[in-house]
């Protein structure tokens, strides 16, 4: 399990979505046919929004378990693997930058036709499309870090709430789309 690190949340920065294709091309180039997509996820690629500057995306693959065959590519790429980490469905790994020893990346690994690629997807389009719940959130967001300044899993289970119930009207939204 990867460790708790401190919970900094920044200001919105149009790199994020820059850092987040680069990304997508090199994986996409080191992993080829086996996967379809690449989504950027998350805070980051929300604008406006506040957010721990650490890229959550999605690698939308093939076959799972023709997927695990490519842990050793990742880890050539850098990133620690944690295998479902509590998630049936789910590969997950993280990337640190060398340089500075701070997590820069979250990949969630799922088969193309998951739930939970679309879980993920409604929940970033909704909230890109209403900028009120966007604020609503970050108000949350700035609540749990007050709470769990230097434990980004107590950050995250301290907002869960809120985002399980926004993630039920997000996939109501993105069903009429």
């Amino acid at each position: 399990m990867p460790p708790p690190i401190p919970v900094d949340l920044q200001p919105h920065t149009p790199a994020w979505s820059d850092a987040a294709a680069r990304e997508a091309q090199r994986l996409a180039e080191a992993l080829g046919p086996q996967l379809i997509a690449v989504h950027h996820i998350g805070s980051t690629a929300i604008a406006g929004l506040l957010a721990k500057p650490i890229l959550d995306m999605i690698p939308e693959v093939r076959a799972l378990i023709a997927f695990d065959a490519c842990q050793a590519i990742l880890v050539h790429l850098g990133y620690e693997w944690w295998g479902e980490y509590g998630m049936p469905g789910r590969r997950y790994a993280t990337l640190t930058d060398g340089a500075t020893g701070q997590r820069c990346i979250k990949l969630h690994v799922f088969e193309t036709g998951s739930p939970h690629i679309v879980r993920h997807l409604a929940f970033r389009d909704y909230l890109r499309s209403h900028p009120a719940k966007a604020r609503e959130y970050e108000t949350v967001k700035l609540r749990s870090r007050e709470q769990h300044p230097y434990d980004s899993h107590a950050y995250s289970e301290a907002k869960s709430d809120w985002v399980r119930l926004t993630e039920a009207e997000a996939i109501a939204f993105y069903r009429t789309r």
